[in-house]
Formats: structure tokens, sequence, C-alpha cells
């Protein structure tokens, strides 16, 4: 199958985002309930490394739900370690086998093509967490936010128990990236 899109452009402005985040910043909140900056970088590293697995599909019958909060562990080499990982995750799923059957991430099994939508949906939406929570713009590509919004769209009021919280309702009329975080449980005005 050929890959439905590049996880490319997703992957490249979440770097921009963690390469200006600051030492200081590490403890800041984020949109994700009790969750740091910090907490939120460890996860990303589990994320990155999960679904470049699903990719290749070595994760199959061994994945295991992501540690998420303030008891995971940041490794030191963080600022090196989540672009090369992210890199590593796009070169996964550039390759069009990765694409075909089931595949696994943390516990849950879904046809390739859905998880490469999740893996789409987890770094755009964190993405969207680390730059609001360190005041920084995020650009999203325009196929990305159709991909999205076309896989959020039938979120429950409630949320998707183990993904997103209770969907945050925004209008219509909001803007694409908005809707996307709102679908996912997040308050598209957060402030810290």
């Amino acid at each position: 199958m050929h890959p439905n899109f590049d996880l490319e452009p997703a992957a490249a402005a979440l770097e921009a985002v963690v390469g200006a985040i600051t030492d200081d910043q590490l403890n800041a909140p984020t949109p994700c309930t009790d969750t740091s900056v910090r907490d939120l970088f460890a996860h990303v590293i589990g994320l990155t490394e999960a679904f470049r697995q699903a990719a290749t599909k070595e994760a199959v019958g061994r994945s295991v739900p992501p540690a998420v909060g303030p008891d995971s562990a940041l490794p030191a080499d963080w600022r090196s370690r989540i672009p090369a990982q992210l890199k590593a995750l796009v070169e996964a799923w550039r390759d069009p086998a990765a694409w075909d059957g089931e595949t696994e991430a943390g516990g849950v099994s879904a046809p390739a093509v859905v998880m490469a939508t999740i893996a789409l949906d987890e770094i755009v939406v964190h993405s969207w967490d680390l730059a609001r929570a360190t005041d920084q713009q995020l650009t999203v590509d325009p196929v990305h936010l159709t991909v999205l919004l076309e896989f959020l769209r039938d979120t429950p009021p409630e949320g998707t128990p183990g993904m997103f919280g209770p969907v945050v309702r925004v209008p219509d009329t909001a803007a694409p990236l908005d809707r996307i975080v709102g679908l996912t449980g997040r308050d598209p005005s957060w402030a810290r």
C-alpha cells in the first residue's frame, strides 16, 4: 500500500517546538491535566518509539500501554533523542509495507493505516500542547489538518477512554486546529 500521508511536516513542527523549549520551562504545566512539559517530553519519547515499532511491525504481540505523568523519567539526552526518534518514525512510515495489515502500539492492535493516523494525531496534538505551554506558535500542514478532522469527526462527547478526555465543544467555524484539539479533550483557549 502507498502511504496516505507523510509524517515529516508534523515531526519537523514538533522538533522545532521542542528545540525552542528552555530548561526553565520543563516544569511548566501543559493543557494535559497534571502533566508538565517534562512529563510530556517523556511521553513523546515513548510514543515516537512505539509508533516506529508499529510501522516496522516489531511491536506486534509485545507492546504495552504508555506511561505518562510525574513518574515518567526524562532521559538526560532528550534534546538529541526526540529529534532522532522523530526522524526514525518518519522513515519507518515511508516504507509502503508499514501501511499494510495490522499492527500494534501501546497495547492496542489496529489496521496499520489507523495506527499511522493515531501517530499523526499524537504528534500534532502534543506539538500543540507543548507550543501552548511555552507560548510558541504552531503551524500544521493543511493535509494533516484534513486527515485529523476526518479521523476525529465521530469522537463521542465523552471522548475516547485511554486516548482523549471529553470533547470540548468549539464552533464549527473555528480554525481546524482548534476543532482538532477540542475533539481530543483540550480547550483551544487554554493558557497557563
